[in-house]
């Protein structure tokens, strides 16, 4: 871990992983101090959990396949007040880790989310910035924020996070959360961050099938997402038991 003595404060950065064996050699050890690191395996066939463990993170198994599934995992693990999700591909440095934090620990916004900026094109598939535009520009007209990247890195306060009682367990997942957190009046803003080619080949945007694949599980919730019904009536039996809905 890198040592930072002038962090804020304690984070939970939750990292959930699928055959992500290589890159966590390079992702662990730029966790700063002051951050735990919660690997969520969802169902590795490498030693990505065994890699996360001897580099002392805390390792969480989700044999339920789904990038949500991995997500909602590692929130239930966490402790800390405010958590920071982030892919452990290598894309995105976890050092970049308080840019987006500290907005949140200092109350200055509800959900503080990483824009992704490439200096090489080649480091992005233009195919998956294509699908990336255009979900932001969905997400803008359905909510009224006013987004340019649906990225990966992200910082809110965990128990908040959790009374939204996000549902998908798939890649709408990160959807469905600025989709929630903006009926409920967040204050949403974006912070720059670097991404970079990330280290192996992705299981989503590595092809035009995954990106496909997330841009449907996406679009699915913003079409089937009304905001009421069901699901609000879920969250308040949640609130009321002070347990999640299974």
């Amino acid at each position: 871990m890198v040592d930072d003595t002038t962090s804020p404060a304690s984070v939970d950065l939750i990292l959930p992983v699928l055959n992500e064996e290589e890159a966590l050699h390079w992702v662990l050890p730029r966790v700063p101090s002051g951050a735990r690191a919660i690997v969520v395996d969802n169902g590795s066939t490498d030693a990505s959990a065994a890699v996360a463990a001897a580099a002392g993170a805390t390792v969480v198994s989700e044999p339920r396949p789904g990038f949500g599934s991995a997500c909602w995992a590692g929130l239930c693990a966490a402790s800390a007040d405010v958590v920071v999700f982030c892919d452990a591909d290598a894309s995105i440095d976890p050092g970049d880790l308080w840019l987006v934090a500290t907005p949140v620990i200092e109350g200055q916004l509800d959900l503080a989310m990483g824009a992704r900026r490439t200096h090489r094109s080649a480091d992005w598939p233009p195919h998956a910035r294509a699908a990336n535009r255009y979900l932001a520009r969905l997400v803008g007209r359905r909510t009224g924020v006013s987004l340019t990247d649906l990225g990966p890195l992200r910082a809110a306060r965990r128990e908040p996070l959790l009374r939204l009682g996000i549902e998908d367990r798939r890649f709408g997942w990160p959807l469905e959360m600025v989709f929630r957190a903006a009926n409920d009046s967040w204050r949403i803003g974006e912070i720059p961050v670097d991404y970079r080619a990330r280290i192996g080949t992705s299981k989503v945007t590595g092809t035009v099938r995954g990106t496909a694949r997330a841009v449907r599980d996406m679009r699915r919730v913003i079409r089937d997402d009304s905001f009421g019904g069901p699901r609000d009536s879920a969250r308040a039996e949640w609130r009321n038991a002070g347990e999640p809905p299974g």
